[in-house]
């Protein structure tokens, strides 16, 4: 999964492909993460839509995404996928804008407890709308534990890029202590990447879908509030994280939550 990234200033040229979309109209660089993937915004009004980009790597496919989307359209409000293509070096999507603006926006930074009371009740929405025993996607533990230490014999695991908090783990004991994962409160289909800009906000200060449902499966529902809390610290700072919370309709739950921070630390 590709983490909340710094905006360092870079601003790399956009893909060929992605200028022949654009076709000389308005185009702009939306988002960058970790693993290079390109989010640009192209056209105004009407015309108004989005290509993800994706260069070609052994860890990273837009496929998985593809599949997610197109399910989970069938009951929540995700971007309508208008094409895909791929070439020798990256894969693309296009989707159609959906209404308002991510969490972290210069709008909704300025008006940080609204927005992450939006992300809670977004995030419950979502939760309580897609029907577990219908997704043939998994999240769960198992899962992710087997893929972290598979990373971990391979070399792939850095310590140094974890939060401050689990650096002075170091790698065998952070994969002794999430091999020891909670009691699952309660199995959901999770978003996967539940931080703070892949939450859309209204006008109205309501949550008006979701984005970047790469990881999108069956979980215990913690897998994502432990870090949709996490990335209002991240992205606006101490002080929010009860208002996820409150807005989602449950109370702090310590232990889940130190569990699945360090179990994402560990995620690609």
């Amino acid at each position: 999964m590709a983490r909340d990234s710094a905006d360092d200033g870079y601003r790399p040229q956009p893909p060929d492909v992605v200028a022949v979309m654009a076709n000389g109209g308005p185009l702009q660089l939306v988002w960058k993460n970790e693993i290079g993937a390109l989010t640009f915004e192209l056209g105004p009004g009407a015309d108004r839509r989005f290509v993800k980009w994706l260069p070609r790597r052994p860890d990273a496919e837009l496929a998985e995404e593809i599949a997610r989307l197109r399910w989970a359209a069938g009951y929540i409000t995700v971007p309508q996928i208008l094409s895909t293509g791929s070439d020798a070096s990256a894969t693309w999507m296009v989707t159609a804008a959906l209404p308002g603006e991510n969490a972290i926006s210069d709008r909704w930074k300025a008006n940080p407890a609204a927005a992450a009371t939006a992300i809670g009740a977004g995030l419950r929405r979502m939760h309580d709308s897609l029907p577990v025993a219908d997704c043939p996607f998994s999240w769960k533990v198992e899962g992710r534990l087997a893929d972290a230490r598979r990373r971990a014999e391979l070399g792939l695991i850095d310590p140094n890029s974890w939060h401050e908090d689990h650096q002075p783990l170091g790698l065998a004991e952070a994969l002794a202590l999430v091999s020891n994962p909670p009691p699952v409160d309660r199995l959901v289909v999770c978003h996967g990447d539940a931080c703070s800009p892949n939450t859309l906000i209204g006008e109205d200060g309501s949550c008006t879908g979701h984005t970047d449902l790469a990881d999108l499966g069956v979980a215990d529902r913690w897998a994502d509030l432990a870090v949709a809390t996490w990335s209002t610290v991240w992205n606006f700072g101490e002080g929010f994280e009860h208002l996820v919370l409150e807005a989602y309709g449950i109370g702090a739950d310590p232990e889940r939550t130190a569990y699945y921070r360090l179990l994402w630390d560990l995620g690609p």
